[in-house]
Formats: structure tokens, C-alpha cells, sequence
């Protein structure tokens, strides 16, 4: 019995180190090509009413609780909200826009874990539409790190991007 809790202890001990060991910050971002001119993507993303609309974090909860504050887009423009397990709460706020090439949202989650992150649209014209890209990036918490051992984060926000991605680019294009 005293081997098996030593090696038990061993264990958790190298899961914590490894844990730490991770990276303090965490980066995440996926692409589209839109068949649209920035002028009608860049509506859909500045307006957090009109990003709801195809944010998959929050097509996560049928059920979440979103309020929104300041202007309707732009600068200001917020909402706060309050989901599942899946969703978590938090508030996201637009501190920069460009009109029809780059939006800049401060996320900051308070559950499941406390952390802020930085999540940046940018809109590039190509050809005969558009290049828009979803990025995160933030600090790690220990809590996270320790996550990131056992589930794929990467794959997880990236797949989310991506799903999120191809719903606001069927909007755009319509």
C-alpha cells in the first residue's frame, strides 16, 4: 500500500512539474477566405449583437444570459455573459476598430478560470474577397497549463475558430 501511494504521489508530482513547464502564454488563430468585400464582413464582427449571431462560443448554451452595454459597435460596444459549462462567464469589449480591416476585443473570462485574453479580427481584401482571420492570444495561468496536459487546446479553440469562421463567412456571403 505504501509503494502504490508513493508511486501516486510520484506522479502527480511529474504531472505538476510537466504542468509547469508549459508555456506562460497561449496563441491561437485560423483563417477564411471570404468571397466578400470587407465592408460587409466587418459589420458582422464589430457589432457584438451581430457576432453572437455566429460566435460558436456562444451557439454553445441555447440558454446563455448575454447583456450588452455602450455603443452598438465599435469602441465600447460590450457584452457580458453567462453560460454552461461549455461558455463560461465573462465579458467581451471592443478597445479597437478599424473600419473593414481589424476589430480588437478584450476578453476576459471569469469562470471557468480566470483569465484575459486578446482575440483580434482582421479583414486583408483578396482577389475577389476577402482574407479574415481569428487570433487569441493571453496569459496562462497555472490552471490552464495544468488543463493543457490533458486536453488538446490547441485543437479545442482552433476547431471552435473554424466552426465560428465558416458561419460568419456563409453570412457574408449570402
Amino acid at each position: 500500500m505504501l509503494i502504490f501511494f508513493a508511486c501516486l504521489v510520484g506522479l502527480l508530482g511529474a504531472v505538476l512539474f510537466y504542468a509547469s513547464t508549459k508555456s506562460d502564454s497561449c496563441q491561437f488563430s485560423r483563417s477564411i477566405h471570404i468571397s466578400a468585400p470587407p465592408e460587409k464582413i466587418f459589420p458582422l464582427i464589430d457589432d457584438p449583437r451581430a457576432m453572437n449571431e455566429w460566435n460558436p462560443f456562444v451557439k454553445a448554451d441555447p440558454n446563455i444570459k448575454l447583456s450588452y452595454s455602450g455603443p452598438a459597435s465599435g469602441v465600447g460596444a460590450a457584452n457580458d455573459f453567462d453560460g454552461n459549462n461549455k461558455v463560461g462567464a465573462g465579458r467581451a469589449e471592443i478597445v479597437e476598430s478599424a473600419p473593414w480591416s481589424k476589430v480588437v476585443v478584450a476578453l476576459r473570462m471569469d469562470r471557468p478560470m480566470k483569465c484575459e485574453n486578446r482575440v483580434e479580427f482582421t479583414i486583408v481584401p483578396n482577389g475577389n474577397g476577402s482574407d479574415v482571420t481569428w487570433a487569441m492570444s493571453g496569459k496562462q495561468p497555472f490552471i490552464g497549463k495544468l488543463f493543457s496536459v490533458f486536453v488538446n487546446t490547441e485543437k479545442m479553440v482552433s476547431s471552435a475558430f473554424e466552426t465560428g469562421l465558416a458561419d460568419l463567412k456563409a453570412r457574408a456571403e449570402a
